[in-house]
């Protein structure tokens, strides 16, 4: 059985039996013992210098106070760990001390039972003992003044309360000072808890979005320079891999550039928002000219429709994402659609941004660079982090033509991005 004895910390009240096995009650605290020891010698110094409390008693013989000093002194050495029980006893032993001489040690060492029952008690007893031993000392100090109807009476009401209700009252006061400590202990760690885990979350978050950076610009170089390395190694003609060489070339210079801005970005440090040199709606037409050049081999044609008002401003993360969508869109197209048109669409109407890439779907002849599925999740990303709804997916044009078409609708009030 276990006693609580201060937040967090349980010690065993008394022997119990646990699994067939009998446990030893716990050692004594070593500042009890000293209390123990301190108490004991000190009462048999008042004892050996004839110092008493009273005179007049049932059993006169000095001898007989040693008794109740003695229980008293072994009830310190149980005072943390069986704190009621060592209050119920010495109450006896304090009672049956009033029919000897006395020993002022074992009124002292009583109090610091009362003190130590409200301190490392139960919390039903810290709240019992304070109210009990008030109701005692008033019910005492008025039995006295009926007994004896003068002012004397008061003063046993007086230290029957320096003796009971003022050690409960000092006990519930550090109580609940130390309670307040451990609540505060438990807050700090908490707090700290919820610090670190909300550093790991940005930590998690900054490590997504540079994923999703560093797979956007490279990738659509890369699989440019895939496809075409394939197609210089595959056709036997010195023209075909001469200018297969040179969009490589091309390809493996700009991926080198957004590569360094990467890094500069990570070395620098950045900041929560896009950094200022993003790609905008403004840079549509370079990405879509590169990649004219680099699907001229694969048969694909690349549109550009953009009805949106020119005049108007976007919040950098929405341009950022739609660009990032377009960019995407085109190098899934260069990787896996056949030979057609890719259109790209951009307009808005009203407070909603449409980017939508469109190509025709199926397998196409020649080289193709592979794909891992990155690409989708990171345009769902972007699209969810803005407040915005996306759908990627094959269908069915009017003229029977089956296409594969990115569609992604964009918030673009500031308050509506979630970053």
């Amino acid at each position: 059985m276990y006693s609580r004895l201060t937040p967090g910390t349980e010690v065993r009240a008394r022997a119990a039996v646990l699994d067939g096995r009998v446990l030893p009650l716990p050692r004594p605290h070593r500042h009890d013992a000293l209390l123990a020891v301190i108490g004991l010698l000190g009462g048999l110094v008042l004892w050996a210098l004839g110092l008493s409390l009273q005179g007049n008693r049932t059993f006169t013989a000095p001898w007989v106070s040693l008794l109740p000093l003695a229980v008293v002194s072994a009830l310190e050495l149980v005072r943390r760990t069986a704190p009621q029980t060592a209050l119920v006893i010495g109450t006896l032993a304090l009672v049956a001390d009033q029919f000897t001489v006395g020993n002022l040690a074992t009124v002292l060492m009583f109090t610091d039972l009362m003190y130590a029952a409200v301190l490392y008690g139960t919390p039903s007893a810290a709240r019992r003992i304070p109210v009990t031993t008030f109701l005692i000392t008033i019910a005492i100090t008025i039995g006295f003044l009926a007994w004896f109807r003068n002012a004397q009476a008061l003063l046993i009401g007086v230290v029957t309360a320096m003796v009971s209700f003022l050690p409960a009252i000092t006990g519930v006061s550090v109580r609940n000072h130390r309670d307040a400590a451990e609540t505060a202990r438990l807050h700090a760690e908490q707090t700290a808890l919820l610090a670190e885990m909300d550093r790991a979350q940005a930590v998690t978050a900054e490590r997504t979005r540079m994923a999703r950076e560093l797979h956007d610009m490279v990738a659509n170089h890369l699989s440019a320079i895939a496809i075409h390395s394939t197609a210089a190694l595959s056709i036997d003609d010195p023209a075909t891999s001469r200018d297969a060489l040179g969009v490589i070339r091309e390809n493996s210079v700009d991926g080198l550039a957004e590569m360094r801005r990467l890094i500069g970005l990570l070395r620098t440090g950045g900041n929560a928002q896009e950094p200022a040199a993003s790609p905008t709606l403004a840079s549509l037409d370079a990405l879509i000219e590169q990649t004219r050049t680099n699907a001229a081999s694969s048969g694909l044609t690349c549109t550009f429709e953009n009805t949106r008002d020119e005049c108007g401003t976007l919040p950098t993360p929405v341009e950022l994402a739609a660009y990032r969508i377009v960019q995407e869109s085109l190098t899934n197209a260069l990787k896996h659609a056949a030979p057609g048109p890719v259109t790209v669409r951009i307009g808005q109407v009203g407070q909603l941004l449409t980017v939508e890439v469109s190509s025709v779907f199926g397998d196409r002849p020649g080289p193709r660079a592979p794909g891992s599925g990155a690409g989708l999740v990171g345009m769902r990303e972007r699209v969810a982090l803005l407040g915005g709804t996306i759908e990627a997916g094959p269908s069915t044009t009017g003229d029977g033509t089956k296409i594969w078409r990115v569609r992604a609708e964009l918030p673009v009030e500031e308050g509506a991005s979630r970053t």
